[in-house]
């Protein structure tokens, strides 16, 4: 076969450290911009950002050039310190040092658009951890609790 082709989608969730509430109406836009940019220069489209003021999910599709850890690794890194020059109460951002990433089929992509587009509402009645713990179940990954939050 002459070409190297792929579809893999993922959904990744990660946290602010300790879940700080970093991520207020003044800058979210500008981030989800400057992640979307991250995502575009590594050849992974990015189909959907959001979340609320302590983590971000995002819908990418996965470049066949790239693995998922150093893809995670640009975006945490060069969104950290893009998001410490927006002034000085974003002098000790930093994300979680880990991540979620799930894979979807092409049959839940609409369902994935929404559920991120709608973080806002969804974060109304449900915590972070409680819709991480449930997004891990959904997704069968087995965890220990005791290395899950930092």
């Amino acid at each position: 076969m002459p070409q190297s082709l792929s579809n893999v989608l993922i959904h990744f969730v990660f946290s602010t450290k300790e879940r700080y509430p970093f991520i207020q109406n003044d800058v979210e836009d500008k981030l989800y911009q400057y992640i979307t940019g991250i995502c575009h220069a590594l050849k992974c489209p990015l189909h959907q950002i959001g979340g609320v003021s302590d983590h971000v999910h995002i819908l990418l599709s996965l470049s066949r050039n790239i693995a998922i850890s150093d893809l995670i690794g640009d975006i945490k890194a060069g969104s950290s310190q893009w998001i410490k020059k927006q002034g000085q109460s974003y002098r000790n951002f930093a994300w979680q040092s880990g991540y979620g990433g799930f894979s979807i089929g092409k049959s839940g992509f609409d369902n994935a658009v929404r559920y991120i587009a709608n973080q806002k509402k969804h974060h109304t009645t449900i915590p972070f951890q409680e819709e991480y713990l449930a997004l891990l179940q959904k997704y069968g990954v087995e965890y220990d609790e005791r290395y899950l939050w930092d």
